[in-house]
Protein backbone atom coordinates (compact mmCIF):
# COMPACT_ATOMS: atom_id res chain seq x y z
CA UNK A 1 0.00 0.00 0.00
CA UNK A 2 1.09 3.20 -0.76
CA UNK A 3 1.45 5.45 2.49
CA UNK A 4 2.60 9.26 2.19
CA UNK A 5 2.08 12.78 2.89
CA UNK A 6 3.35 15.96 3.22
CA UNK A 7 3.70 19.27 5.74
CA UNK A 8 1.40 21.94 4.46
CA UNK A 9 0.81 25.95 5.30
CA UNK A 10 1.62 27.93 8.00
CA UNK A 11 0.99 25.18 10.63
CA UNK A 12 2.99 22.35 8.87
CA UNK A 13 -0.11 19.93 9.28
CA UNK A 14 0.81 16.27 7.57
CA UNK A 15 -1.80 16.08 4.32
CA UNK A 16 -1.55 12.29 4.09
CA UNK A 17 -2.50 10.01 1.19
CA UNK A 18 -3.59 5.97 1.45
CA UNK A 19 -3.60 3.87 -1.52
CA UNK A 20 -3.30 0.48 -2.66
CA UNK A 21 -0.83 -0.85 -4.60
CA UNK A 22 -2.96 -1.80 -7.62
CA UNK A 23 -5.42 0.86 -7.39
CA UNK A 24 -5.94 3.80 -9.03
CA UNK A 25 -8.19 4.88 -6.12
CA UNK A 26 -6.95 6.83 -2.91
CA UNK A 27 -7.77 8.53 0.50
CA UNK A 28 -6.99 11.47 1.25
CA UNK A 29 -6.26 12.76 5.24
CA UNK A 30 -6.81 15.96 6.68
CA UNK A 31 -6.02 18.53 3.92
CA UNK A 32 -4.61 21.49 5.75
CA UNK A 33 -4.29 25.22 4.93
CA UNK A 34 -2.23 25.59 1.32
CA UNK A 35 -2.98 21.92 0.65
CA UNK A 36 -5.11 21.77 -2.45
CA UNK A 37 -2.37 22.75 -5.08
CA UNK A 38 0.44 20.41 -4.10
CA UNK A 39 -2.27 17.47 -3.32
CA UNK A 40 -3.88 17.50 -6.70
CA UNK A 41 -0.73 17.77 -8.29
CA UNK A 42 0.57 14.66 -6.69
CA UNK A 43 -2.67 12.85 -7.59
CA UNK A 44 -2.74 13.99 -10.88
CA UNK A 45 1.12 12.73 -11.18
CA UNK A 46 0.22 9.44 -9.99
CA UNK A 47 -2.70 8.94 -11.35
CA UNK A 48 -4.83 8.70 -8.38
CA UNK A 49 -8.78 9.15 -7.82
CA UNK A 50 -9.59 10.34 -4.42
CA UNK A 51 -12.62 9.08 -3.41
CA UNK A 52 -12.91 10.39 -0.02
CA UNK A 53 -11.39 13.17 2.51
CA UNK A 54 -10.79 11.87 6.18
CA UNK A 55 -10.79 14.40 8.95
CA UNK A 56 -9.37 13.58 12.46
CA UNK A 57 -10.87 16.77 13.50
CA UNK A 58 -12.18 19.65 12.80
CA UNK A 59 -9.35 22.73 13.62
CA UNK A 60 -8.88 24.74 10.90
CA UNK A 61 -5.33 23.67 10.14
CA UNK A 62 -6.29 20.49 9.28
CA UNK A 63 -9.54 21.24 7.31
CA UNK A 64 -8.73 24.41 5.23
CA UNK A 65 -8.91 22.72 1.92
CA UNK A 66 -11.28 20.63 2.57
CA UNK A 67 -13.99 22.58 0.39
CA UNK A 68 -12.06 22.81 -2.68
CA UNK A 69 -10.79 19.71 -2.35
CA UNK A 70 -13.95 18.14 -1.90
CA UNK A 71 -15.67 20.36 -4.38
CA UNK A 72 -12.75 19.39 -7.30
CA UNK A 73 -12.90 16.02 -7.18
CA UNK A 74 -17.08 15.28 -6.37
CA UNK A 75 -16.11 13.24 -3.21
CA UNK A 76 -17.18 13.26 0.37
CA UNK A 77 -15.57 14.62 3.79
CA UNK A 78 -15.50 12.05 7.10
CA UNK A 79 -16.21 14.18 10.64
CA UNK A 80 -17.37 13.67 13.91
CA UNK A 81 -20.79 15.69 14.39
CA UNK A 82 -18.82 17.27 17.55
CA UNK A 83 -16.46 19.09 15.65
CA UNK A 84 -18.87 19.50 12.13
CA UNK A 85 -19.57 23.15 13.17
CA UNK A 86 -15.78 24.32 12.58
CA UNK A 87 -16.15 23.66 9.11
CA UNK A 88 -18.45 26.62 8.27
CA UNK A 89 -17.19 28.49 11.64
CA UNK A 90 -13.45 27.89 12.35
CA UNK A 91 -12.84 30.39 14.59
CA UNK A 92 -15.11 28.84 17.36
CA UNK A 93 -12.46 26.55 17.52
CA UNK A 94 -9.65 28.34 17.49
CA UNK A 95 -10.39 30.64 20.25
CA UNK A 96 -10.42 34.95 19.51
CA UNK A 97 -6.74 35.87 19.58
CA UNK A 98 -5.90 33.51 16.33
CA UNK A 99 -9.31 33.96 15.05
CA UNK A 100 -8.00 37.56 14.06
CA UNK A 101 -6.09 35.60 11.03
CA UNK A 102 -8.84 34.33 9.01
CA UNK A 103 -11.12 37.65 9.83
CA UNK A 104 -13.10 38.72 6.26
CA UNK A 105 -13.10 34.55 5.06
CA UNK A 106 -15.67 32.65 4.03
CA UNK A 107 -15.19 28.82 4.79
CA UNK A 108 -17.97 26.32 3.63
CA UNK A 109 -18.76 22.44 3.69
CA UNK A 110 -18.66 20.70 1.15
CA UNK A 111 -21.48 19.29 -0.63
CA UNK A 112 -21.70 15.90 1.44
CA UNK A 113 -20.64 15.31 4.56
CA UNK A 114 -20.77 12.08 6.79
CA UNK A 115 -20.81 12.01 9.93
CA UNK A 116 -18.61 9.12 12.04
CA UNK A 117 -19.20 7.90 15.23
CA UNK A 118 -16.60 5.82 17.35
CA UNK A 119 -16.39 1.69 16.41
CA UNK A 120 -17.52 2.89 12.62
CA UNK A 121 -15.67 0.30 10.09
CA UNK A 122 -15.22 2.73 7.08
CA UNK A 123 -14.31 0.70 3.56
CA UNK A 124 -13.34 3.85 1.00
CA UNK A 125 -11.23 3.13 -1.75
CA UNK A 126 -10.95 -0.62 -1.03
CA UNK A 127 -9.08 0.75 2.18
CA UNK A 128 -10.56 -0.74 5.61
CA UNK A 129 -10.52 1.95 8.18
CA UNK A 130 -11.90 1.82 12.06
CA UNK A 131 -12.87 4.48 14.21
CA UNK A 132 -12.02 5.69 17.17
CA UNK A 133 -12.66 8.23 19.04
CA UNK A 134 -10.67 10.39 21.29
CA UNK A 135 -11.96 13.27 22.29
CA UNK A 136 -9.76 15.62 24.22
CA UNK A 137 -7.61 17.77 22.14
CA UNK A 138 -11.08 18.65 20.45
CA UNK A 139 -14.58 17.27 21.26
CA UNK A 140 -14.63 15.28 18.01
CA UNK A 141 -10.90 14.14 17.51
CA UNK A 142 -10.87 10.68 15.98
CA UNK A 143 -8.50 8.11 14.65
CA UNK A 144 -8.44 6.24 11.97
CA UNK A 145 -6.71 2.46 12.05
CA UNK A 146 -5.85 0.30 9.45
CA UNK A 147 -3.24 -2.24 8.03
CA UNK A 148 -0.89 -2.80 5.48
CA UNK A 149 1.30 -5.13 4.39
CA UNK A 150 4.82 -5.48 4.75
CA UNK A 151 7.38 -7.97 3.88
CA UNK A 152 7.84 -8.51 7.63
CA UNK A 153 3.44 -8.97 7.41
CA UNK A 154 0.54 -7.05 7.84
CA UNK A 155 1.42 -3.93 10.20
CA UNK A 156 -1.57 -1.51 11.48
CA UNK A 157 -1.11 2.02 11.54
CA UNK A 158 -2.99 4.83 13.06
CA UNK A 159 -3.25 8.06 12.12
CA UNK A 160 -3.96 9.96 15.24
CA UNK A 161 -4.04 13.47 14.22
CA UNK A 162 -3.58 16.29 16.51
CA UNK A 163 -4.06 13.56 19.56
CA UNK A 164 -0.74 11.91 19.86
CA UNK A 165 2.63 12.93 18.25
CA UNK A 166 6.24 11.76 18.57
CA UNK A 167 7.18 12.69 22.03
CA UNK A 168 4.03 14.87 23.02
CA UNK A 169 0.46 14.83 22.68
CA UNK A 170 -1.85 17.19 21.90
CA UNK A 171 -3.01 20.58 23.18
CA UNK A 172 -5.71 20.96 24.97
CA UNK A 173 -6.30 24.81 25.95
CA UNK A 174 -8.52 25.99 22.62
CA UNK A 175 -12.32 25.88 23.15
CA UNK A 176 -13.48 21.77 23.57
CA UNK A 177 -10.38 20.50 24.72
CA UNK A 178 -9.87 18.99 27.95
CA UNK A 179 -6.43 17.53 29.04
CA UNK A 180 -7.38 14.74 31.62
CA UNK A 181 -10.16 13.44 28.65
CA UNK A 182 -7.18 13.65 26.44
CA UNK A 183 -5.04 11.38 28.30
CA UNK A 184 -7.78 9.10 29.05
CA UNK A 185 -8.46 9.10 25.27
CA UNK A 186 -4.43 8.15 24.90
CA UNK A 187 -5.25 5.56 27.36
CA UNK A 188 -8.27 3.84 26.41
CA UNK A 189 -7.86 4.19 22.66
CA UNK A 190 -4.26 3.87 21.81
CA UNK A 191 -1.62 2.56 24.63
CA UNK A 192 -4.14 -0.30 24.20
CA UNK A 193 -2.72 -1.14 20.69
CA UNK A 194 0.39 -3.25 19.66
CA UNK A 195 3.70 -2.12 20.43
CA UNK A 196 4.35 -2.74 16.60
CA UNK A 197 1.44 0.02 15.62
CA UNK A 198 2.67 2.60 13.50
CA UNK A 199 1.55 6.24 14.08
CA UNK A 200 1.10 8.83 11.85
CA UNK A 201 0.04 12.22 13.61
CA UNK A 202 -1.24 16.02 12.77
CA UNK A 203 2.47 17.44 12.73
CA UNK A 204 6.25 16.06 12.92
CA UNK A 205 7.40 12.84 12.25
CA UNK A 206 5.87 9.63 12.82
CA UNK A 207 6.79 6.96 15.08
CA UNK A 208 5.10 4.03 16.73
CA UNK A 209 3.24 3.02 19.94
CA UNK A 210 5.99 1.64 21.44
CA UNK A 211 8.17 4.11 21.10
CA UNK A 212 5.58 6.60 22.63
CA UNK A 213 4.90 3.87 25.38
CA UNK A 214 8.30 3.85 26.42
CA UNK A 215 9.87 7.28 25.88
CA UNK A 216 7.31 9.74 25.85
CA UNK A 217 7.39 12.13 28.83
CA UNK A 218 3.39 12.88 28.39
CA UNK A 219 2.56 9.03 28.89
CA UNK A 220 4.35 8.17 31.81
CA UNK A 221 2.35 5.97 34.25
CA UNK A 222 -0.48 6.04 32.17
CA UNK A 223 -2.75 2.55 31.68
CA UNK A 224 -5.55 1.95 29.95
CA UNK A 225 -7.94 1.76 33.14
CA UNK A 226 -7.65 5.32 33.60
Amino acid sequence: MLVTGFPAGMFQTNCYILAHDDSGECVVVDPGQDAAEPLMQFLAQSELDPKAVLLTHGHLDHTWSVHPVCEHYGIPAYIHPEDRYMLTDPARGIGSSMSQMIAGVEFREPGEVIEIADGDELTVAGIDFVVDHTPGHTQGSVVFRTEIETEDGPLQVALTGDTLFQGSIGRSDLPGGNHDQLLQSIARKLLVLDDTTAILPGHGGSSSIGQERAANPFLVGLTASQ
